[in-house]
């Protein structure tokens, strides 16, 4: 299987080295350092002490690439329009599409059933370019359960979890799905298969909309987030609203937030991905996050209070630094 991964940063590098050590054929659409990186060393991933390489072909053209098998597509919300049209060139009749991403994506509703079914989400994809670019009928979902950071342009630091969460948008199985999987586990991935891959994105949701924004907002770490007891109060009226959309969408939520926020809490003093996104001065991904459940709950005719002045303040924060894309702007640029 010829596997391309766009946006080889922290999750990218991460899958895109498990799968070249794996014997697969990976390779990278990729810019900048990044790209020069993964010319000159290879992808590489540190595991405590130890560090490994695997080379892999990296160019910033994808047409340079071509056609492949699978496209593992890890950018943030913010890169995701830009992300999709470099991309698209990758893409042949048969390719599958595996975005490994935060958030609600542009293809959540693809098989989804309901009266939402194949509904284009306007925070996400508002001209229908990202549908376009990459369409639904391409797309596997997952789920990503690890975390990874770079240190530098082409190194990862795995510092814990291994598990994939993977599922067709329409719920059924397919044998391009028994592929994938096959792929994903020879390449020593923890995979767990869902037959409802929106309800596995919308409880990871549940559990991220609130600490990434409000650490952003605070500089604080999510130990002292959740030591705060009236930021932990605001923090379950968010996630109890989330939850009542999801009980309409059939993605519903049994867990307590409370029962959520113990297993935050055990984490530690980690800093999120969005508050590392605002002290390196990069985009925020808040419309996956806040933006497009908002969007949802408003079809719904869903009162959202609290979800709503959280979107409010940790857009404003992002604007008044240059973080958040106002409507209509794009990153010009092809992923790193």
């Amino acid at each position: 299987m010829r596997v391309a991964v766009v946006g080889v940063g922290a999750i990218g590098g991460w899958m895109a080295y498990k799968m070249a050590l794996a014997g697969f054929e990976v390779s990278a659409l990729a810019r900048g350092a990044t790209l020069a990186a993964l010319r000159e060393h290879g992808v590489r991933l540190r595991r405590g002490d130890e560090v490994g390489s695997c080379p892999i072909k990296a160019s910033d053209n994808a047409l340079a690439l071509g056609k492949q098998d699978l496209v593992v597509l890890a950018v943030k919300g913010p890169a995701l329009a830009a992300a999709a049209q470099a991309a698209s060139a990758l893409l042949g009749p048969d390719t599958i599409v595996l975005p490994a991403m935060n958030g609600v994506p542009w293809w959540f509703f693809e098989g989804l059933p309901g009266p939402f079914s194949g509904r284009r989400l306007a925070t996400i994809d508002p001209a229908g370019q990202i549908d376009v670019a990459l369409p639904a009928h391409h797309v596997i979902g997952c789920v990503v359960h690890a975390a990874c950071t770079t240190s530098e342009p082409g190194v990862i630091v795995q510092r814990a979890g291994n598990g994939l969460i993977v599922g067709e948008p329409k719920g059924a199985g397919s044998a391009r799905f028994d592929r994938v999987t096959e792929v994903l586990r020879r390449s020593g991935f923890d995979v767990e298969v869902s037959p409802r891959i929106q309800q596995a994105i919308w409880y990871k949701l549940w559990g991220n909309m609130t600490m990434n924004p409000i650490s952003a907002i605070t500089g604080a770490t999510a130990d002292r987030i959740l030591d705060d007891p009236l930021v932990q109060a605001f923090i379950l009226q968010v996630m109890a609203e989330a939850s009542q959309i999801g009980d309409k969408i059939g993605c519903p939520i049994t867990e307590s937030g409370e029962d959520r926020n113990a297993v935050t809490r055990k984490l530690g003093a980690f800093k999120t991905s969005m508050l590392q996104d605002v002290e390196a001065g990069r985009p925020v991904e808040l419309d996956v996050l806040l933006s497009a459940p908002r969007e949802v709950a408003q079809w719904l005719g869903i009162e959202t209070p609290a979800m709503d002045s959280l979107l409010g303040l940790s857009r404003l924060f992002a604007r008044s630094r240059g973080l958040y894309l106002e409507s209509g702007e794009d990153i010009s640029a092809s992923p790193a």
